[in-house]
């Protein structure tokens, strides 16, 4: 069965490495779409939290970004599926780790989830959170 490893970090302590050993996957930067943390309201939350996501969603910017991470991992996912790899990892780049990238692999990771038969092991390293999906 095919294992994704998605990452959310901060592009300020560096790309995290493929423990896997493949030396692949999709780095993508999240750094082009509005910021939730230039505003006061925001600086405390995360990704994960609701204000936020709000935030991100309002002018449609991040789910075009992510409709078209979408379709090229679904396409890689597919491939490796049919080719029986072990492994993809996609990472998600913000400047601070905290809004943008943890809301992108969150939702990356529910979209695998939904459309596979995937393990996920899903690291907001900024944030010290790690959980798995199966």
């Amino acid at each position: 069965m095919l294992l994704v490893t998605i990452y959310s970090f901060s592009f300020k302590r560096g790309i995290p490495s493929d423990e896997s050993g493949n030396g692949g996957g999709y780095v993508f930067d999240c750094r082009s779409t509005h910021n939730p943390g230039k505003y006061d309201e925001y600086k405390t939350l995360t990704g994960l939290d609701q204000p936020v996501i709000d935030f991100l969603e309002k002018d449609g910017e991040i789910l075009s970004f992510l409709e078209s991470v979408y379709k090229l991992v679904d396409h890689h996912a597919e491939r490796f599926i049919e080719r029986d790899f072990t492994n993809l990892q996609v990472a998600f780049g913000c400047t601070g780790g905290q809004h943008r990238s943890v809301y992108c692999a969150e939702h990356l990771a529910q979209h695998l989830k939904e459309k596979y038969n995937v393990r996920i092991h899903l690291i907001h390293r900024e944030r010290g959170i790690e959980r798995w999906l199966e």
